[in-house]
């Protein structure tokens, strides 16, 4: 079946992806901020790596050394949007989107002008390629077990702690003395970071470097985040656990992704479709709240009920 042959690579793109997914995770869910950063530093990355490598002798030393490159690209997109929020006084968001644009001509410079250019597995070797997708899974696999790993131990420590306190409750942590500006880019550069490697990655898997790359990649962070959070919030609570459930969110959203292909379906949808999953995960608390919650719908009887003495 076209389905089951093609499942493999399904994951290992959506591992390549789940990198992306876990950045988004650290400003979306831990600082309480929708950056748009994304989808110019993912496809900063793949810039940066596709460059290096064009001007390296396409070893797979080259290849570490060009991702590294790539992280350092992202981290200083995060400190950009960092910069302009926090000292400008400009909403999140709204710097999240002038990054972008920022990013858009700088990625076009980096290119050198071309829209596009190769990172083929035959010049160069590549750490994982689209030809060979079961060790690309094991690959990756890896990564992102050491970036789990890395991310648990620094949130665990006081500085960690103080970032995810900025994002729990910011006017609490400015009254403990926390300097939540700090901790906003921290938290910024961190997450860009980790999306710049991802699209690096993903220029190597797929033999190419592409200036929309990273179009609509934060509304696929988004999905595989709440994906994730669907499925496995209720029996998760640790918050490596809940790290590799946004990896199994990124999983899963590529495995249908793959499934939409293969029955044929039109894959110029899946942008939407994606938007209005995200839409619906995330309306879901609001919506059973509201309708489900007996606090609440008990409140809502008793103001209808008093309108209609009042009536009476």
């Amino acid at each position: 079946m076209p389905f089951i042959n093609a499942l493999p690579g399904a994951v290992a793109q959506g591992l390549v992806w789940a990198i992306m997914a876990i950045g988004v995770y650290i400003t979306f869910r831990i600082l309480d901020i929708a950056d748009l950063t994304v989808d110019g530093s993912f496809a900063t990355g793949g810039a940066v790596m596709a460059i290096y490598a064009l001007n390296s002798d396409g070893s797979a030393g080259s290849m570490i050394v060009g991702m590294l490159l790539a992280l350092a690209a992202g981290l200083v997109a995060g400190l950009i949007t960092g910069l302009i929020h926090t000292r400008l006084g400009i909403p999140p968001i709204l710097s999240g989107i002038l990054t972008q644009l920022i990013l858009w001509s700088v990625n076009l410079k980096i290119m050198g002008g071309k829209a596009n250019i190769s990172v083929s597995a035959r010049q160069y070797d590549v750490i994982i390629k689209l030809s060979d997708p079961v060790w690309a899974i094991v690959k990756t696999l890896g990564i992102v077990a050491l970036i789990i790993i890395a991310l648990y131990l620094f949130f665990g420590t006081e500085l960690g702690s103080a970032i995810r306190a900025t994002g729990n409750n910011l006017k609490m942590s400015r009254a403990q003395g926390i300097n939540v500006n700090l901790n906003k880019v921290i938290g910024l550069m961190l997450s860009n970071g980790l999306v710049a490697l991802s699209g690096a990655l993903l220029s190597q898997y797929q033999g190419f470097s592409d200036i929309n790359m990273g179009r609509g990649a934060i509304v696929i962070g988004l999905a595989a985040v709440v994906i994730g959070e669907a499925i496995f919030s209720k029996i998760v609570r640790n918050f490596a656990l809940r790290l590799a459930s946004v990896v199994f969110g990124a999983v899963i959203y590529y495995i249908v992704y793959q499934l939409v292909i293969s029955l044929g379906m039109d894959t110029d949808l899946m942008k939407m479709l994606s938007a209005i999953v995200v839409a619906i995960f995330l309306g879901i608390p609001y919506l059973k709240k509201k309708y489900l919650d007996p606090a609440v719908k008990a409140k809502k009887d008793s103001k209808n009920g008093a309108g209609g003495d009042e009536n009476a």
